[in-house]
């Protein structure tokens, strides 16, 4: 059965409502045949990685960055997985107060380094999510979850 992998630093209200909502769209019951796996970015590691068929990434943008957590996580991963993980479909999720720009140029030079394939545009966003914020997000998990169907 393939593995979607989630891998989250969700330490505020509205990172968890983005992360609810990804998992949502995940594990929506027209999916089939689809294992999901969250784990929290300083719980996870390289065996999940290894074990994922996809990944998606959610953090906060912090002082212009990804969170300290998932940038652990990526530097814990990088070289156990680099070559195991070439092409492995990945997509992202981002929070900020003012920018997420920063964050997400980070997450997409990491993965361009591990030669994973962004299969979803990003959900990033600034202040308090809308409905179609949320919206976004529950298509980003359902999108990448699909795309795994066998």
């Amino acid at each position: 059965m393939p593995t979607l992998l989630i891998v989250h630093h969700t330490p505020s209200p509205t990172l968890q409502a983005m992360f609810e909502a990804v998992l949502a769209g995940a594990t929506n019951e027209e999916i089939e045949g689809v294992a999901v796996v969250r784990r929290a970015a300083l719980a996870a590691t390289a065996v999940d990685v290894l074990g994922a068929d996809a990944v998606i990434l959610g953090t906060p943008a912090n002082i212009g960055y990804m969170s300290g957590a998932l940038k652990h996580f990526l530097d814990q991963v990088f070289y156990v997985c680099l070559d195991a993980t070439k092409k492995l479909p990945y997509a992202a999720y981002i929070h900020g107060n003012s920018d997420t720009s920063g964050a997400l140029r980070a997450i997409e030079s990491i993965a361009n380094g591990m030669d994973w394939k962004r299969v979803s545009q990003p959900v990033t966003l600034t202040g308090e999510p809308t409905k179609a914020d949320l919206e976004a997000c529950w298509e980003l998990g359902a999108t990448v979850a699909a795309g795994l169907m066998e």
